[in-house]
């Protein structure tokens, strides 16, 4: 066995382009990807296959030009850009004497790094046993006997086997809490719909600049950095549209292409906010691949069941394209579907607050009320929900009002309140 190396600061990337794929973006995203898990990058090996090999997932020679590269820079790490069998990555191991680890476990480890509450964690904790558990051989063949020995013997179990079961219990408590978690998630939800205060979530590729728009909107505070998966645990807050009142503002993990499948099931509870809610999808405009983020973001959506709910784009970073002013595009009914804007200097938010208003009020009830003295507490609700635009005495000392607010706001109101159609000018 080769020493296993805690740090891992300093590393050689490997990049394989298969087919006639050859997008240096890929590259470009794996090395943003690499100092996100501040990672220094000391070499960048680069190949073409048609296939992976099923030895070394590269060819042979290239995988010596890989342990001599390490050696050469005496790297910690060896990183790849893509998903790696158990084998592979132990037949590499042994070849380049060093930890080799795939785009899933970097992605894991960025995600470990990242996570601040206690949800965020487990599910960073389970995703990283559920990849684990396949990998168990890798540094334990020389446990594979059975137990012996005075204080060993017992139910016969290899370490392999131990392992094996420790790590499917810890995954059961595991999942056992974030079932708790999700129920007391439900709860807010469901809170939420019976008081009818409409949610809309914040989702797109990462990087998109979805905590920077968040932040924009809110005053939240939220960390945003120029990074990937800056953002991993989700934060609402309330914002106020007009015409619509109270709102509930979602910012939530960025997704990016080859997102692993046990990565998709094992955040989809954090992703869950966005399954009852409308989407505010933020698109990186500057971004060359603008197309394929969008489809890579469209992909997630569909697996968490979620890629029927209504959409609108929000095209963020126009101050780093030449010509583009803040604009609203809308389809042929005259309803927003596109959003033009910079959330770093804050053009165009205005119309997102726009759009936001033409796409969640739907019916507006718009009336004149004449009030009698003793419906002050009536006064007093359309205060709370912000919906007087001109309010007068008349001569007989009634109160007059137009007001102005959501159909489903006067539609509640007046089942509260019976006597609120007698006073319909």
């Amino acid at each position: 066995m080769f020493d296993r190396y805690e740090a891992g600061e300093r590393a050689v990337l490997v990049n394989i382009y298969f087919l006639q794929d050859k997008y240096t973006d890929d590259l470009l995203e794996f090395e943003s990807l690499v100092s996100s898990a501040g990672i220094e990058s000391l070499q960048v090996i680069t190949g073409s296959r048609k296939a992976p090999h099923s030895k070394y997932f590269v060819a042979e020679g290239k995988a010596e030009e890989i342990a001599q590269a390490v050696k050469a820079t005496d790297a910690f790490v060896v990183l790849f850009n893509h998903a790696l069998t158990p084998a592979q990555e132990r037949n590499l191991e042994r070849l380049c004497e060093c930890r080799v680890i795939d785009r899933t476990g970097l992605i894991l480890d960025i995600f470990a790094q990242r996570a601040r509450t206690h949800e965020g964690k487990l599910h960073v904790e389970l995703a990283q046993l559920r990849h684990l558990a396949t990998r168990l051989v890798r540094g334990w063949t020389h446990l594979e006997h059975q137990k012996g020995g005075i204080g060993l013997r017992g139910p016969g179990e290899t370490q392999l086997e131990t392992d094996r079961r420790l790590l499917r219990n810890r995954i059961s408590q595991i999942l056992s809490r974030l079932e708790h978690v999700e129920k007391q998630r439900e709860q807010g939800r469901r809170a939420r719909t019976h008081a009818d205060v409409p949610t809309v979530a914040l989702v797109g590729y990462t990087n998109a600049g979805k905590s920077t728009l968040f932040n924009e909107m809110t005053a939240a505070g939220v960390y945003a950095a120029d990074q990937r998966f800056a953002t991993l645990d989700p934060t609402l807050r309330r914002i106020n549209v007009v015409d619509v009142g109270d709102t509930v503002l979602a910012d939530t993990v960025g997704f990016i292409r080859h997102l692993p499948h046990d990565l998709v099931a094992a955040f989809k509870a954090t992703l869950q906010e966005t399954r009852q809610a409308s989407l505010l999808h933020l698109v990186d405009a500057a971004d060359p691949r603008i197309d394929e983020n969008i489809a890579a973001v469209n992909e997630v959506l569909a697996e968490i069941e979620s890629d029927e709910i209504p959409v609108l784009l929000v095209m963020n970073k126009i101050d780093m394209l030449d010509g583009f002013v803040p604009r609203i595009d809308r389809n042929e009914e005259n309803v927003p579907v596109r959003v033009w804007l910079s959330a770093q200097t804050g053009d165009g938010i205005s119309l997102l607050f726009q759009a936001l208003t033409e796409r969640l009020s739907g019916d507006i009830a718009h009336y004149s009320l004449s009030l009698p003295p003793q419906a002050g507490r009536l006064l007093s609700r359309f205060y709370q929900l912000q919906a007087i635009e001109k309010e007068w005495i008349e001569e007989d000392g009634r109160v007059g009002l137009i007001v102005r607010m959501p159909m489903v706001d006067w539609r509640r109101l007046c089942k509260q309140e019976q006597e609120l159609a007698d006073y319909v000018v």
